[in-house]
């Protein structure tokens, strides 16, 4: 059983935690123990207390500032001043776009990565405007990310207020390419760049008490039909590609996936066609397909590529004809990865979480920048920002700042436990071997 800990920054100390929640190891409990009774822990969290109007004004700040999928300049710039002005060493924008600067630990420790994410999945031109009411904050990507980035840059000057000083580097990032098409290029490419990262944690997700640690892969295709087209009576008789997309979607949609590990498919977007009175020359689909494992993956998505073949088969045999072609393109491969439960990265996240009052809520698998670290056997956590969320990724979006201080507190805790505290408490994040 989790027993309470003293209040961290007048936060009230949390429930014991029931047989049923997940477990943390008494040697975690003893380290948290040591490092809530360091005066310096206990600054740095009074500090992000007392630092939530600020976190809350930056937070307003970045979702003024237009991030669209593909175009998130505007708001990497800001984040760059901010890393400089904050006195981060190293600051810079890597060749993806991707936005660092490192915090150096005394050399004992792992290289941890601190991060959030810039993008948002609103095109450009969308109106951003803050309304208020009732307490709530609407606006579109009020909550993802700008709270996480906003977080993210609390942390910052927690650690420059306090002066801890950690075992390990601190690696504060702000990535691109999250969202959608962006397929995690920025976490892509910052592990490609980086062979020596021990640890990562991405700040993302309405809800403080959420803990992820399973991702689920997702390949994810654009599919387009070619025909030669004609006039509905005159070439009556030449196959359609909007037919031979509905063979593909009926064909798809009788599809089966096991209940676990889970495995799902969509058809997410069509369109095709120029006129009702048009044989279809050309139609498009968008397909999505995930799984927390990837064997299942890739048997669905062989099903599903060979249903679309058949299709096109299907559609040109209808009428006699070889005029029909598809191209499959692959849009998005989001890799999949699972981590147990009692790994250090988990155990560190469970107790912070318990450590700030609130019972962790480890979640079934999400899509983050967390799929590629743990894909690669990276220890890996998305955690949940401060306060609540909802209607994610639409224009009504909105954010309850009511004790959003708890999430920059919890985020602080899991840094300090995995990177260790100088003086106070050795890292739980071990070092990995350089990855060939």
């Amino acid at each position: 059983m989790t027993q309470p800990h003293s209040s961290p920054g007048g936060t009230p100390p949390p429930a014991v935690a029931a047989a049923t929640d997940p477990p943390v190891a008494e040697d975690v409990r003893r380290m948290f123990d040591g490092l809530l009774a360091s005066r310096e822990v206990q600054q740095g969290l009074a500090f992000l207390k007392a630092d939530d109007a600020n976190t809350l004004a930056e937070q307003k700040a970045i979702t003024m500032i237009p991030a669209p999928p593909f175009k998130e300049q505007a708001r990497a710039g800001y984040c760059l001043s901010r890393f400089a002005a904050l006195g981060l060493e190293e600051v810079r924008a890597d060749d993806e776009g991707n936005v660092i600067g490192v915090r150096p630990g005394n050399g004992g420790g792992p290289k941890l990565v601190v991060s959030a994410h810039l993008d948002t999945v609103f095109p450009e031109g969308t109106e951003l405007k803050i309304v208020e009411e009732d307490g709530r904050l609407f606006a579109p990507g009020i909550g993802d990310d700008a709270r996480g980035l906003a977080e993210v840059l609390s942390l910052i000057r927690a650690f420059n207020a306090t002066g801890v000083k950690t075992a390990g580097d601190l690696h504060f990032v702000c990535t691109v390419g999250e969202e959608g098409l962006g397929d995690l290029r920025g976490v892509k490419a910052l592990f490609r760049d980086h062979q020596d990262i021990d640890g990562f944690i991405s700040i993302d997700g309405p809800n403080v008490a959420r803990v992820t640690y399973l991702a689920a892969g997702s390949h994810r295709y654009r599919v387009t039909f070619k025909g030669p087209g004609g006039h509905s009576f005159n070439e009556f008789g030449r196959p359609s590609a909007i037919h031979a997309m509905g063979r593909a979607i009926a064909g798809i949609s009788e599809l089966r996936t096991p209940a676990q590990p889970k495995t799902t498919f969509t058809v997410g977007t069509v369109r095709g066609g120029t006129s009702v009175n048009a044989i279809a020359g050309e139609a498009v689909m968008e397909v999505d397909m995930r799984s927390v494992e990837n064997p299942p993956l890739l048997a669905i998505e062989a099903e599903i590529l060979k249903a679309i073949r058949d299709a096109v088969a299907g559609e040109n045999a209808r009428w006699g004809s070889d005029q029909l072609s598809v191209e499959i393109e692959l849009v998005g491969d989001r890799p999949a990865g699972a981590q147990p439960l009692d790994s250090p990265i988990m155990q560190a996240a469970l107790a912070a979480t318990r450590a700030v009052g609130v019972e962790p809520a480890p979640e079934e698998p999400g899509s983050t920048d967390s799929n590629l670290p743990i894909s690669l056997g990276v220890p890996a956590v998305t955690l949940g920002r401060g306060g609540k969320g909802g209607n994610q990724h639409s224009r009504g979006e909105w954010f309850d700042p009511t004790d959003a201080y708890l999430g920059p507190q919890r985020d602080f805790l899991v840094i300090l436990a995995l990177a260790g505290v100088e003086g106070v408490s050795a890292p739980v994040l071990p070092k990995r071997p350089p990855r060939s």
